[in-house]
């Protein structure tokens, strides 16, 4: 498993510039509910996910959560390094969900061989693009779609990251995704439950009628 493998533009740079990264990369296992960034912390360098689950999420003045994006296996978190990307005002807190095996390539060094570099230089403006994206998504999200169809899409969504349609997750976390209140999610999960399309348990949630939730 090495660097090469999860850096697309891997072979469209010098053998200079390879050199260089593989020498600069460090390789370590974060543990679960590790904050890899919060905003006000210096940079930590741009992480690379060989395995695992990364949460990027932004808090209101009140303390109230919303998930931005997740990042899952050979995703890059570009916003760990947001001291490189001077036109980032915005505040991020970024903190792995499992335990997770990524790759940390310094701030310094992926930013001099950019510079240099014309494929690296588009390839991080392609990510930086894709994940303006996300967010613009989530916007569209919060402002024009009605809380049965985000949590709906969000129940999916989680289905297929768990690979299984009986969730573990908590009505609490569930809120913190989405940036709602605990109340609000568990007043329209229990309209889904009497609707059929979920069962509810202690901190789990298991979908029984995919169909409908599709539907909404």
């Amino acid at each position: 498993m090495e660097l090469k493998d999860y850096l697309p533009v891997w072979n469209k740079l010098t053998e200079k510039e390879k050199l260089a990264l593989e020498n600069s990369v460090v390789r370590k296992k974060l543990k679960k509910g590790t904050v890899i960034h919060n905003g006000t912390q210096d940079c930590n360098g741009l992480f690379i996910i060989i395995s695992g689950e990364i949460r990027v999420y932004t808090i209101s003045d009140g303390g109230r959560e919303i998930t931005v994006y997740r990042l899952f296996d050979r995703d890059i978190c570009l916003f760990s390094a947001s001291c490189m990307l001077n036109s980032i005002q915005f505040e991020l807190t970024i903190e792995t969900q499992k335990e997770t095996d990524v790759f940390i390539l310094p701030v310094e060094i992926y930013k001099k061989i950019m510079a240099e570099s014309a494929p690296l230089a588009n390839f991080t403006n392609e990510l930086l693009s894709s994940r303006f994206t996300e967010v613009m998504w989530l916007l569209d999200q919060i402002l024009w779609k009605s809380f049965d169809k985000r949590l709906a899409g969000f129940l999916l969504e989680e289905s297929a990251i768990q690979g299984s349609e009986t969730l573990k997750i908590t009505h609490e976390e569930i809120g913190n995704h989405l940036g709602n209140p605990r109340e609000v999610v568990t007043r329209m999960l229990k309209y889904f439950s009497g609707e059929g399309m979920v069962e509810l348990a202690r901190g789990t949630i298991k979908l029984t009628d995919i169909k409908k939730l599709q539907n909404i």
